[in-house]
C-alpha cells in the first residue's frame, strides 16, 4: 500500500507543471511547487522613491544546477533512493523517492531575478503556496513555523493520504541574494525516528521547531 501511495504522489508531483528534463531518466516533468518568483515587495506608496532593482535573468545557470544537485551531499546517495531532476524557467527541481521507505524528498533552487527580502518570503510562503505544495494529499495541517539567524526557515506539517498519516518538514534557505533553496521531506508517521534522523542530517541547526 505504501508503494502505491508513494507512486501516486510522485505521479502528482511529476505532472503538476512542466519543465525541461535534464536527467538521463525517462522524460518526466516535475512541478513548479510554488508560484513564479515574485519581484521584491514594497509597501511604499511613492514609487518614485524606490530605486530600480538590478535584475538578472530568471534562467538557472550551471551553478544553480550544481547547487541543487549537491546541496544535500551524500544523504540520499544509497540504494534506498532514486533521483531525478528538471530545469525550468526560474528553478531547478530535484526529486528523491524511496518506495522501500514509503518516503520522498523534493528540493528546489528558486530564482528571484530582482532579489528578495524577508517580507517577500513571508508573502511567498503563504496559505496559497501550501495549497499548491500539498494539493495531492487528502488533507494537510500546518503544525508550526520557526526560523534562525542563518536565513533558514522550517514549516512543519501533518499530511493524510488514503487514511495514512505522514510527517512533513519544509525548509527554506536564503542561499544567494537572488536565490533560495527549499527542501521538503515526507515520511510515514510510523517512521518518525527515520524522519527525525533525516531532518537532523539535513539541518542540524534547525531539525525541528
Amino acid at each position: 500500500m505504501k508503494r502505491f501511495l508513494l507512486a501516486f504522489m510522485i505521479l502528482f508531483l511529476m505532472t503538476a507543471c512542466g519543465g525541461n528534463n535534464a536527467s538521463d531518466l525517462p522524460t518526466a516533468e516535475l512541478p513548479a511547487q510554488l508560484p513564479p518568483s515574485p519581484e521584491p515587495f514594497s509597501s511604499s506608496p511613492n514609487q518614485a522613491d524606490i530605486p530600480t532593482p538590478v535584475c538578472i535573468s530568471p534562467e538557472p545557470t550551471q551553478d544553480d544546477i550544481n547547487r541543487a544537485l549537491n546541496f544535500t551531499g551524500k544523504i540520499f546517495e544509497n540504494e534506498n533512493w532514486t533521483r531525478s531532476y528538471t530545469v525550468s524557467a526560474d528553478r531547478v527541481s530535484v526529486l528523491w523517492d524511496s518506495p522501500s521507505l514509503g518516503a520522498l524528498a523534493f528540493l528546489e533552487v528558486l530564482i528571484f531575478p530582482c532579489g528578495y527580502e524577508e517580507l517577500d518570503l513571508d508573502i511567498f510562503f503563504s496559505e496559497e503556496s501550501w495549497q499548491v505544495v500539498f494539493g495531492g494529499y487528502e488533507s494537510y495541517e500546518f503544525i508550526s513555523e520557526c526560523r534562525n539567524d542563518n536565513g533558514q526557515r522550517l514549516h512543519e506539517f501533518a499530511l493524510t493520504l488514503d487514511g495514512i498519516e505522514y510527517d512533513a518538514n519544509y525548509w527554506s534557505v536564503n542561499d544567494t541574494p537572488t536565490s533560495i533553496v527549499t527542501i521538503q521531506i515526507i515520511f510515514p508517521l510510523e517512521s518518525e525516528i527515520l524522519f527525525d534522523e533525516f531532518s537532523y542530517s539535513l539541518f542540524p541547526q534547525l531539525p525541528e521547531c
